[in-house]
């Protein structure tokens, strides 16, 4: 028994000193990015205001490096997502809001079956956005080596927006990654297509008006076209050429007419898709699950399924999205 108390003891002084030296670490960081905070037309006095209680999150690493993308498999992930529960949540969502999510979807030309799809799976029609600290998570992840280029860039936009004051620092509360609102936009995506749908001189993005707008304008933008497929499930034959195969989201390789694809595909002549669509093989599983096969599940994503993949690059959330997304249109 002593000799376990005394190594108990020993690791809570050893943690005690770890993270007492991290938090050294993160204070020395915070002075270094005051200063290029200062550079990038950032006032001291908005910096002081809002960065006055940011302080390093450890759970926030945790939850970075244990994203359900990178262990869940496609199967499981996809369900959790696309449940018949979600569908009803959402069609009655759709229900309250019926004429509003209808114009929306004229104006921006977004189908609202993508609009449920992607907050239904964001933050479950918004009844959870999040509760952390957003300015604290972006601090946090750009203190990290992992991707500190990407949430530095994220951290200067936030405080950029907070000094032409677009956002109020004091309601920042959202997910780990440092995303806002019912449709959880980072920072970059506020600056770029957030919009004031109501005219009320303030964009609010955990209201319905706002965000739902805001989510249309962004897809409209970015490219998303609603008289194309976003991705079918497919058989692959065995020979199939392995540089053909995707998976990861990074960047999808190999893209080819559905015409070429096709002919790697079991019963092709009941796929009812344009020989001339731009597609790519995706394998999601093959990464992540030991001992996976390559070749299943596989799927032909097309160039919509891409702009999903700008929204969150991840095989299978642009998956669950466009899955949702189809069970939505049998609903509404």
């Amino acid at each position: 028994m002593k000799i376990i108390r005394y190594f108990i003891i020993l690791f809570l002084l050893l943690s005690n000193v770890a993270l007492n030296a991290n938090d050294q670490s993160f204070n020395e960081w915070l002075k270094n990015f005051k200063i290029l905070a200062l550079k990038n037309n950032i006032s001291e006095l908005t910096f002081d205001m809002a960065m006055s209680d940011v302080i390093f999150l450890p759970k926030v690493i945790k939850y970075d490096r244990f994203q359900p993308e990178f262990y869940e498999d496609t199967k499981t992930y996809i369900s959790k997502r696309s449940s018949d529960q979600k569908v009803k949540q959402g069609a009655k969502l759709y229900k309250l809001n019926k004429n509003l999510i209808n114009s929306i979807e004229s104006k921006f030309s977004i189908e609202k079956s993508l609009l449920l799809a992607l907050m239904g799976i964001e933050t479950n029609f918004g009844t959870y956005v999040g509760k952390m600290d957003i300015l604290s998570s972006l601090a946090t992840l750009s203190f990290d080596t992992r991707r500190s280029e990407f949430f530095t860039r994220e951290l200067i936009t936030a405080l950029q927006l907070v000094e032409l004051k677009k956002i109020d620092h004091n309601i920042l509360y959202g997910s780990w990654a440092g995303a806002f609102g019912n449709f959880q936009f980072m920072p970059s995506t506020i600056e770029r297509y957030a919009i004031d749908y109501d005219q009320n001189n303030i964009i609010e993005l955990k209201s319905t008006k706002d965000s739902f707008a805001s989510a249309a304008n962004y897809l409209n933008k970015i490219g998303w076209n609603n008289n194309q497929p976003c991705f079918i499930k497919v058989n692959l034959i065995k020979n199939v050429p392995k540089n053909l195969l995707n998976t990861s989201a990074k960047k999808l390789h190999n893209k080819n007419k559905f015409k070429y694809l096709k002919k790697y595909i079991k019963d092709k002549e009941k796929l009812l898709i344009d020989d001339d669509l731009i597609g790519s093989i995706i394998t999601p599983d093959k990464d992540i699950i030991p001992n996976s096969e390559n070749l299943e599940p596989a799927y032909i994503v097309f160039e919509n399924y891409e702009i999903i993949l700008q929204w969150n690059r991840s095989l299978r959330f642009g998956l669950a999205v466009c899955t949702l997304k189809d069970k939505f249109e049998n609903v509404l």
